[in-house]
């Protein structure tokens, strides 16, 4: 099938080079020239494992185009997805600015061949209706036809518009997206349109019998079809309720640290059960990035807009600020006074596998380290060598963990690399001023770090 992608962040382009590569015939389209000049040489703008392999591949097999062009992407796709940013706005409301744009370029560039709009952004619920009257829109205003009203049934009568919207949720998790494309736990397809509907399941079907799976014999992968706005809530749903178990079990170590309990342990005892589940329960320093806050924050504002205070994901978002300084509670117990004091930290991103720095808690750390007094330092294993520090203020990059060991009083893990599990620890105690680490994710081998002489505190151990 013909597909356009527009947008080529981490949901986009992930989709774009996943679909030519299971044998779509895919454009993605960008606004940002030098973004698309880079993509067209190969290089992929973002790290994520096995994305550039498969993006070169799909390229030169000629399956596979970037352009900024967004007139000649609509005319190539029979399935056009709309897949650039709703970042939240300082209300908690998803900024819909991208993808009012670029559905009103849409509208404005169709002609009259079957076209499937498909939200692959995550939108404020509702959004599907929104998207099909901002497209009619973009036609009414490519044909100068006058607008007699904003209601998108009423556009319609007066004007001819051969398309349907889909909400088509990602749940990509950064880091492991490519896998998570071949093998979803479940496909949403959200629209009112039978024959659209029939175009994304063909879309999707070598994914759906796991042509590209890393265990074929499993069955096939659920497709849930349901209306626009159930598809859209799926998605926030889904984030927000993961966002609330890990703060649930950073309560829940809050209270062990208190009561000489170990959370790794009660974690284990309680994931054996069928209805809870091990996934999500490692307590730490708080979940970031650029999903579980924006979504839980735009799921919150929805509720709040149809008169529904939501009061248990506004206490997971309060328990989970507090948490991002929890590390830096153990550090004043350890160290006392912190200004002066040099803390190495052991990542930064909000997860690994990743370069995304987005609310990663790790911004936290540095600004409150910074406000004590404190001298920070950090090594992380991508933005070290990416030169994404140049954006960083109040911290100093190394190149490697000896390097950031060297002088430090205490050393803090922030992301739980598995670069991290096997390194000197030895060599690195004996660089440091206090052989004392804070595992901010409860990732490292508390043994081992012992016996190189280190200091170890956890999180609720």
């Amino acid at each position: 099938m013909r597909v356009c992608v527009i947008g080529t962040g981490y949901v986009g382009l992930v989709t774009g080079v996943c679909l030519s590569h299971i044998g779509h015939e895919v454009i993605c389209v960008d606004n940002n020239e030098e973004k698309v000049k880079l993509m067209q040489s190969g290089q992929s703008p973002i790290y994520e494992p096995g994305l550039s392999e498969l993006m070169k591949s799909s390229a030169a097999a000629g399956k596979l185009v970037f352009t900024s062009d967004l007139a000649k992407g609509v005319a190539h796709g029979e399935i056009l997805f709309i897949a650039v940013g709703t970042p939240p706005l300082p209300t908690g409301e998803s900024d819909t600015r991208y993808v009012e744009a670029v559905a009103r370029g849409i509208g404005a560039n169709l002609n009259g061949d079957y076209k499937v709009i498909v939200n692959k952004s995550t939108v404020p619920i509702g959004s599907g209706d929104w998207v099909r009257m901002i497209a009619l829109e973009g036609v009414v205003e490519r044909e100068k036809t006058p607008i007699t009203t904003v209601g998108g049934s009423e556009l319609e009568k007066n004007i001819e518009a051969n398309f349907d919207v889909v909400s088509n949720p990602e749940f990509l998790r950064e880091g492991s997206a490519v896998y998570d494309t071949f093998n979803p736990d479940r496909i949403v397809l959200g629209s009112n349109s039978e024959k659209a509907i029939s175009m994304m399941q063909e879309l999707y079907q070598p994914l759906v019998t796991r042509e590209f799976a890393e265990d074929k014999t499993l069955p096939p992968v659920p497709v849930v079809v349901t209306d626009l706005s159930s598809a859209e809530m799926i998605k926030y749903a889904a984030n927000s309720f993961l966002a609330t178990k890990i703060s649930f079990i950073n309560e829940v170590a809050n209270i062990c640290d208190r009561v000489g309990a170990d959370v790794t342990q009660v974690a284990r005892g309680i994931g054996l059960d069928s209805r809870i589940g091990s996934k999500f329960l490692q307590a730490g320093i708080g979940w970031g990035g650029s999903c579980f806050p924006k979504d839980v924050s735009a799921l919150i504002h929805t509720a709040d807009d149809y008169g529904y205070e939501s009061e248990l994901l506004k206490a997971a978002v309060r328990v989970n600020q507090r948490q991002r300084l929890i590390t830096l509670e153990k550090l004043q117990h350890e160290l006392k006074i912190l200004k002066g004091k040099t803390v190495g930290l052991l990542g930064l991103t909000f997860k690994p596998d990743t370069d995304d720095m987005r609310d990663a808690p790790a911004l936290d750390l540095i600004e409150q380290l910074n406000r004590l007094g404190a001298r920070v330092k950090a090594y992380d294993p991508i933005v070290s060598q990416s030169g994404l520090s140049h954006g960083l203020s109040g911290v100093i990059i190394e190149t490697n963990a000896e390097m950031l060991a060297d002088g430090c009083d205490a050393l803090v893990l922030v992301t739980d690399w598995q670069e991290f599990l096997k390194l000197d620890y030895v060599k690195m105690g004996n660089l440091m001023i206090n052989p004392i680490v804070i595992d901010g994710r409860n990732f490292l081998d508390r043994d081992k770090l012992i016996e190189a002489g280190f200091r170890y505190v956890g999180v609720g151990r």
